[in-house]
């Protein structure tokens, strides 16, 4: 690997630095004065000692760094001097003119600097030279003289560095950002993860470094430790800023080659879970390409059109047991059973741990163990609300009747999901399964019968934010993009605190069939997917059909919990008609006996009492039963069916 310049910053070192550029310029004056004709013989040579001297120094000035960076010849070093030299010294255009024997040229050439230096060389001026390929100098393209007698000039990063100041260049500064991450020491489960990645990087210089996983925080953190470990100043940059055009993309990899040269530097490129473009792949090519510096690439899944110049490793976010000790420490170890629970429903990094209870202590409002649940609800908010629909959850165990064996399994189902950390972290379970660890359900039943109310209901007493998944959304006609929609799904919903609710499941999740052409194939294919993504999947998710026998049988197998709905029994229906009215609504004279009579289901009695609200608020009444009975009336037309038993009630 090309030695990296000397870091920039000791007072020491910029006293000695500035000394030598003072000396390198005068040295260089006496030079120029020569080729117009002066006898300064001693004074150049008293200079080239003084200049010897400097460069021997322990402290080697930014001229010698960058000479060894590019790896420069001496001709090539002084004709970066001479360029330098027009910026930082007002004299020098006069005494270039005076060197040329023409006015009109106050400014360095190559002719002039093969007629002042020792050793001219021709390669100096070639395109692929150190000069012209590292940009280091420009040479006026535009103009019509010839090669040897256009202006020169040097880059504004060059000329900073050689002053001393060693940041990175502003055309890339307005595309990078620091990488942030946890401050702390990297978790345990992480740190073979940052060893393998370590060795790539010594062993596999110019090689691109695949992230793969779900979790950028992480992928952040492992970076920032290799960096560490090397020395190195990470920097990220989105894949969307890359150039789509090849002139573009490669002026951008010859930067940052050459910044990689001038700071000890490491890029991230961040793709937001989404898959490089051709065009994109194209620029990372390009930037990887005779590059010394750690170029690491985050993906949620392998990048094949840079396979052949990668390196691939894994990234997954600490474990359970860890996230756990991060949650003690960020909340002030005072909150052992809320750290557990937190770590239990949520899969964070150390570094979002962190910002979650932080911003849970800034807010200074209500318990400091509730603020930390919503804020890191919030985290997965962003992604899930572009790819579902987010109902706020109102309903409670109060709210739902149903019979005994329903109730039963939801509860238990809510018990799972409220103790998980307990069973799967403190009992050990997790260290016996590697699949399996999330909360799967189908309910199962007639429309109208609770389905959607009792996701509510788990939903709000485990404090969890309900996505409904809507299909037109997710579903794709175009080949691949079906699955594409469902891993955003998945993994955004993976950090936790949330519960999805697949509606009308059997649409998505039907059986497969016989592959008769590409279409049956590729369907099988989406079914298949699911079945894996469902079994890898820790969070809770509900499956909800009116038709369970359309579902696939490998589905049932994996489903933790089968809470069947049935249309509500005379009593249960009773006891519907005594709560459906909010305490808020005028009633009079409602017989919820009578009411129950009528064999409806609880999405059709909710229906019933709105519509009879409404009538009572036009007609400045209370509810009474007539207006409830002209509402049922209304609703079992709607419904397709006879009226006659409202007439018996």
């Amino acid at each position: 690997m090309t030695r990296q310049p000397r870091p920039i910053g000791v007072e020491e070192w910029h006293v000695h630095n500035a000394g030598y550029l003072g000396l390198a310029l005068a040295w260089l004056r006496l030079r120029l004065a020569a080729v117009g004709g002066g006898d300064v013989s001693d004074e150049t040579a008293a200079a080239s000692e003084a200049i010897a001297a400097a460069e021997q120094s322990s402290l080697p000035p930014a001229l010698v760094l960058l000479a060894q960076a590019f790896e420069l010849s001496r001709f090539e070093q002084d004709v970066v001097l001479l360029c330098a030299a027009m910026e930082l010294d007002t004299g020098m255009g006069g005494l270039c003119a005076q060197a040329h024997q023409d006015p009109h040229m106050p400014y360095p050439t190559f002719a002039l600097a093969m007629s002042v230096f020792d050793e001219p060389d021709w390669a100096a001026l070639a395109p692929t030279g150190a000069l012209r390929s590292w940009r280091l100098i420009q040479e006026e393209p535009a103009s019509r003289d010839p090669l040897t007698l256009r202006p020169l000039s040097i880059d504004e990063r060059v000329v900073h560095f050689l002053k001393g100041l060693n940041v990175v260049d502003e055309r890339l500064a307005r595309l990078l950002r620091p990488v942030r991450s946890l401050s702390g020491p990297l978790p345990l489960s992480q740190a073979p993860t940052a060893d393998a990645i370590t060795a790539s990087v010594d062993h596999l210089p110019g090689r691109l470094v695949q992230l793969v996983g779900t979790s950028e925080a992480s992928k952040r953190s492992v970076v920032n430790e290799v960096a560490l470990r090397r020395r190195l100043i990470a920097y990220e940059l989105p894949v969307a800023s890359l150039p789509t055009s090849t002139i573009e993309a490669d002026d951008l990899a010859r930067l940052w080659r050459r910044e990689s040269r001038l700071l000890p530097i490491a890029l991230l490129l961040t793709s937001d879970r989404e898959a490089l473009t051709a065009a994109q792949a194209r620029a990372g090519r390009l930037l990887v390409e005779e590059q010394d510096a750690p170029i690491f690439l985050s993906v949620a899944d392998v990048c094949g059109d840079l396979a052949d110049v990668s390196t691939i490793h894994d990234v997954k976010t600490p474990t359970a047991g860890e996230q756990r000790d991060l949650w003690t420490e960020a909340l002030g170890g005072e909150l052992l059973d809320i750290a557990g629970q937190l770590a239990a429903e949520f899969d964070l990094d150390g570094s979002e741990i962190e910002r979650v209870a932080d911003e849970a202590k800034r807010a200074g409002v209500g318990d400091l163990a509730e603020g930390a649940w919503l804020r890191g609800k919030s985290l997965s908010r962003p992604h899930l609300d572009a790819l579902a629909e987010r109902i706020r959850p109102v309903a409670t165990w109060d709210d739902i009747v149903l019979a005994d064996e329903p109730t039963r399994l939801l509860r238990s189902l809510a018990d799972q999901a409220r103790h998980r950390g307990q069973v799967y972290d403190a009992w050990g379970w997790r260290d016996h399964m590697s699949r399996g660890l999330g909360i799967t359900a189908l309910f199962t039943g007639e429309s109208g019968t609770g389905k959607t109310m009792a996701a509510e209901v788990l939903a709000n007493d485990l404090g969890l934010d309900l996505y409904r998944i809507d299909l037109s959304g997710v579903v794709s006609k175009y080949i691949g993009e079906t699955e594409k929609n469902l891993r955003r799904l998945f993994d955004a919903a993976e950090q936790g605190g949330v519960m999805l609710f697949f509606d009308e499941a059997d649409a998505l999740f039907g059986k497969r069939s016989e592959v008769k052409d590409s279409h049956d194939r590729y369907a099988n294919i989406e079914v298949n997917y699911l079945l894996q993504r469902m079994e890898s999947y820790r969070g809770l998710a509900i499956l909800a059909t009116n038709l369970r026998s359309a579902l696939d049988s490998a589905f049932t197998r994996r489903l933790r919990f089968i809470v069947p709905f049935a249309l509500p029994s005379r009593s249960e229906r009773e006891r519907i008609w005594r709560q459906v009215f909010p305490p808020e609504v005028p009633v009079d004279s409602i017989d919820p006996a009578r009411l129950g009579r009528l064999s409806l289901s609880g999405a059709l009695i909710h229906s019933i009492a709105l519509h009879a609200s409404f009538s009572a608020a036009a007609a400045g009444t209370s509810v009474t039963m007539d207006l409830v009975l002209d509402a049922a009336r209304v609703e079992l037309r709607k419904a397709d069916r006879s009226t006659k038993e409202v007439e018996t009630v």
